[in-house]
């Protein structure tokens, strides 16, 4: 029986390229010319950090890296955006956690709409990934084109079609 799995996964080598890019035009812009910016990423926590002087240059930096991702390949959707900015002294830090794996909600989400299409395949949670399958490798091309259509808040990757 044919079947794909769906996962939500940044690939990090590809994240650190994009992150080295923005690092790169952080440098040559002129509005941040002698300024002590500031862009990590914690591969290990899946982490990035931001560090600069007020909070302009934050948003600036943030569209520089979510441009840069989108560039790469990257989905802005992986970026979890709701931690705040906190002082530190006389800079404004900021982690940018990078989601990876489908939450149980989204799972609930993307099955319920799986489910409402009316096509015949099933859909199976497994951990982070929902795995669907079906008689027909068509059935399982139009559930991917209209999960492809919503927003179920997670970045969405369609992997192992069999």
């Amino acid at each position: 029986m044919p079947s794909f799995d769906i996962v939500s996964k940044v690939d990090p080598q590809t994240l650190d390229n994009a992150l080295n890019v923005a690092r790169k035009e952080i440098t040559t812009r002129y509005d941040f010319r002698d300024s002590k910016t500031e862009i990590d990423l914690d591969k290990k926590a899946s982490i990035i950090k931001v560090t600069t002087e007020n909070s302009m240059r934050m948003n600036a930096i943030v569209d520089i890296i979510i441009t840069r991702m989108a560039k790469q390949g990257i989905d802005a959707k992986s970026l979890d955006m709701s931690k705040e900015e906190y002082a530190s002294g006389p800079m404004i830090k900021r982690e940018l956690p990078v989601k990876n794996g489908i939450d149980k909600e989204s799972c609930k989400k993307i099955i319920k709409i799986i489910k409402d299409s009316g096509s015949k395949v099933t859909p199976a949670q497994m951990d982070d990934l929902i795995r669907v399958t079906g008689k027909k490798i068509d059935d399982l091309q139009e559930i991917i084109g209209l999960l492809r259509t919503k927003d179920v808040g997670v970045a969405l990757q369609f992997i192992n079609m069999k």
